[in-house]
């Protein structure tokens, strides 16, 4: 049905009146396209090339710390915090000192939270959730409380699947998972409402309403490329995060409780990580404004997203997958060892010249997750016989800091980082790739929420740093037709 607005204009559409499939690529192509590239757009397309290219030496001149980063690599100190610490090295008078790495979550080790989940056989995500948000361990009356809460906000508001699908059409399910954030910000009667009590309901909305979002943002591209309907799961009370996630990727095929146990144990191990990690300083940032919580969040999936940050954990798998088919003896290091070599010297893989999986901007030694995830890993390879895969990656992982020694160098300890696992697990959970870095945002929104409300009740001044000019003076202005 289509309405006539009052006064004339243009009609208002309907959820009813477009397909929840359609999808209308930009009627005009893009302007380079369209209008091609002459001469006269070398200044417009290539201008910044002369123009904002900033002398390396002024920043040593200025004493800039280039992304935020001090001389030896480690971060410069720009707040506190009392929800986590992510521990790799020791600071000594002689300078940075390598260690073995620790995540800690509100004073207790990770390695000890996920212990005591697996050992009494139960999901340990929401406990450590509620650890997060509300600063101390939940009682079990509390942590009920807690899962009832989240259940609650699982089903969708009413009318919002008559917009949503519509808009799930996208390369990036993470993009589609922005959308769906802040159009959730118009069925919020008080979306602007900032206060402890708000904050915390938005929270727990999204804890219970991203799962399925995201999931149902595949579907609705698997069945827009299938040309089939798409049919949205029931919502199951009671579910944990990790069941959640398989029962609506998994549908009728079901899942194993094993295989939602070691699901929990990524999502405990990406639910947080300091507030220096580029999605949480970037919560931090837009919550210190005093903007809303939908905006805040969206803008901190946008930044886990980049290939840098959260889009990372894709790529490592890629880049295994390669070797493994590049490979032929995957026993023998020193072939392993010399395709290694041909990705770092950018002749092979994605040419960036990256061992994905290696290396970490603050752990030196070891990284707690992933050294946690490659024992869990191996159990799950052995009941999926991927145990040949899984010993590959072990040599990328045992060979890789050698050669990129050789190749490029490096004196310092290269650690091996949580990416180097991530897809390997995930694949053989039979989770496509498009929601690796999606589940990722669902874990870490525990830690993004802790980040906020310190920021908004514990911070209380707007991050404001300040930016150096270093630009010429432009001269006499001339007018428009003398240039």
């Amino acid at each position: 049905m289509i309405r006539m607005p009052k006064g004339g204009g243009w009609p208002i559409l309907t959820p009813h009146d477009t397909p929840a499939f359609e999808h209308v690529a930009d009627a005009y192509p893009m302007p380079s396209v369209g209008l091609g590239l002459p001469a006269v757009s070398d200044g417009l397309y290539h201008g910044y090339e002369d123009v904002d290219v900033v002398e390396s030496e002024l920043y040593a001149k200025y004493d800039v710390k280039r992304g935020l980063r001090n001389a030896d690599g480690s971060g410069v100190l720009v707040g506190l915090t009392t929800i986590s610490n992510v521990h790799g090295y020791n600071r000594t008078d002689h300078g940075i000192e390598p260690d073995d790495g620790r995540l800690i979550y509100r004073g207790y080790g990770v390695d000890q939270l996920i212990g005591a989940a697996q050992a009494e056989d139960r999901f340990g995500y929401e406990e450590v959730a509620y650890l997060l948000i509300a600063g101390k361990l939940p009682t079990r009356a509390e942590l009920d409380d807690f899962r009832a809460r989240v259940d609650a906000r699982k089903p969708l508001p009413e009318g919002y699947l008559g917009l949503f699908p519509r808009a799930t059409y996208s390369h990036s399910i993470m993009n589609v998972l922005q959308r769906a954030t802040l159009l959730l910000y118009a069925f919020d009667p008080n979306p602007d409402d900032t206060s402890p009590t708000h904050e915390i309901d938005v929270a727990l909305s999204l804890l219970g309403r991203w799962p399925r979002t995201a999931a149902v943002a595949h579907a609705a591209h698997v069945a827009e490329q299938n040309d089939e309907r798409l049919l949205v799961p029931p919502v199951r009370e009671g579910y944990s995060m990790a069941e959640t996630v398989l029962d609506v990727l998994r549908s009728d095929e079901g899942f194993t409780h094993e295989e939602a146990m070691l699901l929990d144990v990524m999502l405990i191990l990406h639910a947080e990580h300091g507030g220096g990690n580029n999605s949480t300083f970037t919560t931090r940032v837009l919550s210190s404004s005093g903007t809303d919580a939908y905006s805040a969040y969206a803008a901190a999936i946008g930044s886990l997203k980049g290939p840098k940050h959260g889009g990372a954990n894709f790529k490592a798998g890629d880049m295994i997958d390669d070797v493994a088919a590049h490979v032929r003896d995957w026993s023998d290091d020193d072939e392993v060892a010399g395709y290694l070599g041909k990705i770092l010297r950018k002749e092979a893989f994605d040419h960036a010249g990256l061992l994905y999986g290696l290396g970490h901007a603050v752990y030196t030694k070891t990284d707690p997750r992933a050294e946690i995830i490659r024992e869990y890993a191996r159990r799950l390879a052995e009941q999926k016989g991927q145990v040949d895969k899984l010993d590959l990656i072990a040599s990328i992982e045992r060979l890789g800091p050698q050669v990129m020694r050789d190749v490029r160098g490096i004196t310092k300890p290269i650690s091996t980082n949580i990416d180097m696992y991530t897809g390997f697990v995930y694949s053989m959970l039979g989770i496509p790739q498009d929601l690796f870095t999606p589940i990722f945002a669902m874990a870490r929104l525990a830690g993004w929420t802790a980040h906020r409300m310190e920021e908004l009740y514990g911070a209380g001044r707007i991050i404001r740093p300040a930016y150096n000019s270093v630009m010429p003076n432009g001269g006499e202005y001339v007018p428009l037709d003398e240039r």
